[in-house]
């Protein structure tokens, strides 16, 4: 299994939506990638390691999926639907990781 990670980097004056992302972005991305997409999961940065320092990252959000293929041959097809919604969530240009799932409980 592989996690296909979207991170919005904490930035000064940036926006982010949660409401709109919870509530339109991720049911959208739930309906356009299924059946490939296996779970899904959404997190909102809190705070940095440090007392009192912020979090590096504003939100993250989890994808998993079989394979990079899998995710690939479900994602090529709706790529502008999904990328042409950010707008209506976020001015934060996101940085995007793909991970082997090594260990899961």
């Amino acid at each position: 299994m592989i996690t296909v990670s979207i991170l919005y980097p904490a930035q000064s004056g940036s926006r982010f939506d949660f409401d709109y992302y919870l509530a339109h972005h991720m049911p959208l991305a739930r309906r356009l990638l299924s059946p490939a997409l296996r779970g899904m999961k959404v997190e909102q940065g809190l705070a940095g390691a440090e007392p009192g320092s912020a979090a590096a990252f504003t939100a993250l959000c989890h994808l998993h999926f079989d394979s990079v293929d899998a995710f690939v041959t479900a994602f090529q097809p709706v790529a502008a639907q999904l990328q042409g919604d950010i707008a209506n969530y976020t001015d934060i240009a996101p940085q995007i990781q793909f991970s082997q799932v090594l260990l899961a409980e």
